[in-house]
């Protein structure tokens, strides 16, 4: 089969999606049980065997299968039902109307990632109707909780139902998005995320009148001095094998960049000064490599003082920070400890919020490559690059259980990069229409081969 555009999903795979926006499922409290029915609902009616499985009332999960004869892996087609919050005031469409626009849906969940779950239904639904006598089980999911971290969806499936949801291979968000450079697409794959510390920082000392300052002991002073260190830090540069294949295509592609990335590929330790010089010509894309090529810590909320003329006791504040695949969050901290060692620890206390461990999938694998061979079917002038992604998604539980997960959402960019770029978690969130056949078309291309 040549590649082909599955111009007859177009009406389906539209509706699927406005349909699931106009279910609100903002996390929180997420409610995602709605979505997981509606989509049960429509499964069942083509003849699938649905689970609906809640990791507590309203917090719902759905999954089905499609059995193979056991010749090939499996594959799990995984996406999330929550979206984050929207403000309607911003809006120049209702973010819950599910509208259908020149061209566009429009909603929350457009891009993060009610638009990928319609396309995995898409799939589903196809190949079941085409009759594909699969090799290996295709298994789609469609979870809770992704945008607070996925305990209560994702997380909560692989402690608990491991059997329901593990698969040899996994396609989930963080990649497809197609960057346009000299004229041609470069379609990422998300080979590899950071891993999460949120920390919390609490900074102590002695309280007295705000007019007497030599007195007493200023915490916020204490704090200033924390951020100060933390936040100006910048750790050791570590190129991991996702980003230096991203940099080298990004390098051959990229006439701009070319040399900036090439000095950056061959002298890492010199990372800042070739970034800032990047930066000079295009600031986003030198900002973004340089998340991806060390562990960053960022100061995201502050708390301390309780009256105008009262000197605070206490005074904390909350870091963001993101490490490396090879780097661990409990390393992470000890090395925070460490920058701190000269602000009398004693009156520094560390509370860990959250943490998580990176992740990373090889490149070297079969339905890699077939990914690459297929969408050069669909566009033989485009290049295809592997890519880290600074923030995390459900794909690092998968990975644990010993999954290789692939991030992989195909778009094309027609409307500027930027702008979709900013739409993720922004305002005006919108997919075309063009961009959900596209979609399909390569997915249900790549799984059909892959699976037969």
């Amino acid at each position: 089969m040549h590649a082909q555009l599955l111009r007859e999903v177009e009406e389906e795979v539209t509706n699927l999606l406005g349909d699931l926006i106009r279910i609100n499922t903002t996390n929180p409290p997420g409610n995602e049980i709605k979505a997981a029915e509606y989509l049960a609902e429509n499964l069942t009616k083509e003849g699938f065997k649905c689970e609906l499985l809640e990791s507590a009332p309203g917090r719902g999960s759905v999954i089905t299968r499609l059995k193979g004869n056991g010749e090939k892996p499996s594959l799990l087609l995984l996406s999330h039902l929550d979206v984050v919050a929207a403000n309607p005031k911003e809006w120049t469409e209702d973010p819950f109307g599910g509208l259908v626009k020149d061209g566009f849906v429009w909603g929350r969940g457009a891009l993060d990632m009610k638009s990928l779950t319609a396309i995995e239904v898409m799939v589903m639904k196809l190949l079941k109707r085409n009759n594909v006598k699969l090799k290996g089980d295709v298994v789609f999911a469609a979870t809770a909780d992704e945008e607070k971290g996925g305990e209560a969806g994702a997380g909560w499936l692989v402690r608990n139902h491991p059997e329901k949801v593990y698969a040899d291979y996994v396609i989930n968000e963080g990649g497809g998005l197609a960057i346009p450079v000299n004229g041609k697409n470069i379609y990422t794959i998300q080979t590899a995320e950071k891993g999460i510390l949120w920390f919390k920082v609490k900074a102590k000392g002695r309280p007295g009148h705000g007019s007497v300052p030599g007195a007493a002991d200023n915490a916020i002073l204490r704090m200033n001095k924390v951020i100060e260190k933390l936040g100006n830090y910048r750790s050791k540069i570590m190129l991991v094998d996702t980003v230096k294949q991203f940099l080298s295509e990004m390098a051959r592609e990229n006439r701009n960049a070319n040399q900036a990335l090439t000095r950056l590929l061959q002298n890492p330790e010199s990372g800042d000064q070739i970034l800032d010089m990047l930066a000079q010509k295009d600031t986003a894309m030198a900002e973004e490599i340089r998340a991806k090529i060390r562990m960053t810590i960022t100061p995201t909320i502050i708390h301390g003082g309780v009256k105008e003329n009262i000197i605070p006791s206490e005074c904390e504040t909350v870091f963001d920070c993101r490490v490396l695949p090879g780097q661990n969050p409990s390393d992470a901290l000890d090395e925070i400890k460490g920058l701190l060692k000269d602000i009398e620890p004693e009156k520094l206390g560390f509370e860990v919020i959250q943490a998580n461990e990176p992740s990373e999938s090889p490149t070297s694998t079969p339905f890699y490559e077939l990914i690459v061979n297929v969408l050069r079917e669909f566009e033989p002038n485009c290049s295809v690059a592997p890519t880290l992604l600074t923030g995390g998604t459900d794909s690092r539980f998968f990975r644990k259980m010993g999954s290789v997960c692939y991030g992989f959402h195909p778009m094309r960019a027609d409307l500027p990069y930027s702008e979709i770029s900013k739409m993720t978690h922004g305002i005006d969130e919108r997919i075309s229409i063009a961009n959900l056949v596209f979609g399909t078309s390569v997915l249900y291309s790549i799984v059909e081969r892959f699976m037969t």
